[in-house]
């Protein structure tokens, strides 16, 4: 058994083909996903799609590169929409340099909002970290993060920042990026860090892993990922998927 634990199956790229991908997720064993809302559309989308699928579940939150659009207003409603029973996180937020549309210190002001709002809620987050890993580190220590803890989504930092966000109760989660040969640090980080730490995802429809790299990522190539663990951690594939899974279900509080 599989757990995607950050998909975008919310996104245009799957209106198209949605159940031929779900059937190949299933065939592949991957039996739960959370789907990732990060505006108004896609939170909307997933919320749909929690509704329509018993074997998915949400995150929502506001994504760094549009702060600048976020209002008061958004964060209310994500607040009252986080009240559905199988809103599992609040995310993905964090920090992005490496786009300027949202100005830094805007981004800053809304990704300690959204913590605050999920310390009020009691869920867990999903940070998104782009080019930004010590401010982040740093805004999670001062607004008291590790008191929900959650996810550091597609890690791509040091195996030392790895253990650090492991300290303040952060799961690491790999994804596509741990297959590719020159990925040195997510490689590092797969063999240094605890597998009782780590959470597998797919960050579908984007970063593919190895040989689909470059091309739509789907939930079924998470098994890609845990099989890439498996052999760096030199044990089973089976170890792997029944802990990354039992990982992401006490972290999203799922009976």
């Amino acid at each position: 058994m599989l757990f995607d634990t950050h998909v975008h199956l919310n996104a245009e790229q799957f209106d198209e083909d949605l159940e031929e991908v779900l059937s190949r997720a299933r065939e592949a064993g991957v039996e739960k996903m959370v789907v990732v809302g990060f505006d108004r559309p896609t939170i909307n989308r997933a919320m749909e799609l929690i509704d329509q699928y018993d074997f998915l579940y949400a995150a929502i939150g506001w994504h760094p590169v549009d702060a600048i659009d976020m209002n008061d207003e958004d964060l209310v409603w994500i607040e009252e929409l986080s009240q559905h029973p199988k809103v599992v996180a609040i995310g993905e937020m964090g920090l992005d340099y490496h786009w300027d549309k949202s100005p830094k210190d805007v981004q800053k002001e809304v990704f300690r909002k959204q913590i605050q709002l999920a310390k009020k809620v009691k869920l867990p987050i999903v940070i998104h970290n782009r080019e930004a890993t010590q401010d982040i580190v740093d805004i999670l220590r001062e607004e008291g993060a590790e008191e929900v803890g959650g996810i550091m989504h597609c890690f791509s930092g040091s195996p030392e920042i790895a253990q650090e966000c492991v300290e303040m109760n952060f799961y690491i989660s790999l994804g596509g990026p741990v297959t590719f040969k020159n990925a040195k640090k997510p490689k590092d980080v797969a063999r240094e860090i605890p597998l009782e730490k780590l959470l597998i995802e797919t960050d579908c429809p984007y970063l593919a892993p190895h040989p689909y790299r470059g091309k739509r990522n789907e939930p079924a190539y998470v098994k890609l990922v845990a099989e890439q663990i498996a052999e760096l951690k030199e044990v089973s594939l089976e170890e792997v998927e029944k802990i990354t899974t039992e990982n992401a279900i006490k972290l999203f509080n799922i009976n």
